[in-house]
């Protein structure tokens, strides 16, 4: 029998609670793996993706009614979906997905607002600060779509925010 309930841990948009309606949620830790930016051939942007790798990455578990992830796997369509150990099921880009090496599709700056948003909310600004440090990828163009948002969950972000995000991306970027 399958459980009624089980938790998805979100490491990108899905730490922002403005982005879905999952109320059950908590803080969290994934050990063995790394974010990037990843490209795919479903989409002309970068969207963040994890691979195993040293350490762990923040983010958060929401618990899911089973009802819920038919509406949760459309929403990550480019995704598969993956059980961990530590109880948690997460998406991560699957490889025949994967756009060919060298394809360097942009970060969306909209969307950089609402995961580092996300970030601040849920750990303050050193939580913010882990998200950059525990990404790989950021060699890839940026696009500055604020005043006209190319990312769907995209939402107003104070000038705080954004300016913290401007600070950190050209931190990691060594402007």
């Amino acid at each position: 029998m399958t459980a009624p309930f089980r938790r998805i841990f979100g490491y990108g948009s899905l730490v922002n609670r403005l982005t879905h309606d999952h109320a059950e949620a908590e803080p969290a830790e994934l050990p063995g793996f790394r974010r990037h930016w990843q490209g795919t051939r479903l989409r002309e942007v970068a969207y963040l993706s994890v691979t195993e790798g040293p350490g762990e990455i923040l983010g958060l578990a929401a618990v899911v009614p089973q009802a819920s992830w038919e509406a949760l796997d459309a929403r990550e369509g480019a995704y598969l979906r993956h059980d961990h150990a530590a109880g948690l099921t997460f998406y991560r880009v699957a490889a025949d997905n994967a756009s060919p090496p060298g394809e360097r599709q942009p970060i969306l700056l909209s969307y950089l607002d609402v995961v580092v948003h996300g970030f601040a909310e849920e750990f303050g600004e050193a939580g913010a600060r882990h998200f950059f440090e525990t990404t790989d990828g950021w060699a890839r163009p940026v696009i500055d779509d604020r005043a006209a948002p190319i990312y769907p969950r995209a939402h107003p972000q104070s000038p705080a925010l954004t300016g913290l995000v401007d600070r950190l991306l050209a931190a990691q970027r060594g402007a």
